[in-house]
């Protein structure tokens, strides 16, 4: 693995494992959509991709005052299999936006990136136990590289290379 594919995310498959159809690839992606996961995987053709996942996560407002404004996180993993290599490139981009206006309404705010990127944010309740002493408790998550390593590993896999795009076209 040389320098470049370090900084892009580019992973390949284990050795010896033979890849599939590109359709099988798409098949196996597309069966990561599950009720309970806060993303969706989806045909990308509006958006002039093969494939595009999407996770959009609401933070939760720290305080009533700013429930109008609250911060969102807008990640989008937008993916073109190439048969000939048995290759998926993938862009990742990361957007903030806020909600504003009754009825609310998204607007891009200054964040913006373009290539594998992680956020983690967390939030705790701190409570009083039975017992007098102090408990916090987990009670949000967000770990943006879920999806990635998700569709990462899926790809690898199914014997395709993960190529990850940070400059040019997808």
């Amino acid at each position: 693995m040389g320098l470049f594919d370090k900084l892009t995310g580019t992973q390949r498959p284990p050795a010896g494992l033979a890849p599939i159809s590109a359709e099988e690839v798409r098949a196996a992606l597309l069966g990561l959509n599950q009720p309970d996961v806060p993303y969706v995987i989806r045909y990308g053709a509006a958006e002039h991709t093969d494939l595009l996942a999407e996770w959009r996560i609401a933070e939760p407002a720290w305080q009533n005052f700013f429930v109008e404004s609250q911060l969102t996180h807008a990640v989008q993993i937008r993916m073109r299999l190439v048969q000939e290599n048995h290759e998926v490139r993938a862009l990742e981009e990361q957007r903030e936006v806020t909600r504003v206006g009754n009825p609310p309404r998204l607007r891009i705010a200054s964040g913006y990136s373009r290539g594998p990127d992680r956020t983690v944010t967390r939030q705790w309740t701190i409570e009083r136990r039975d017992s007098g002493r102090l408990e916090a408790t987990e009670t949000f998550r967000l770990d943006t590289a879920e999806l990635r390593d998700r569709l990462r590993s899926a790809v690898l896999e199914t014997g395709w290379t993960w190529r990850g795009v940070v400059f040019g076209k997808l």
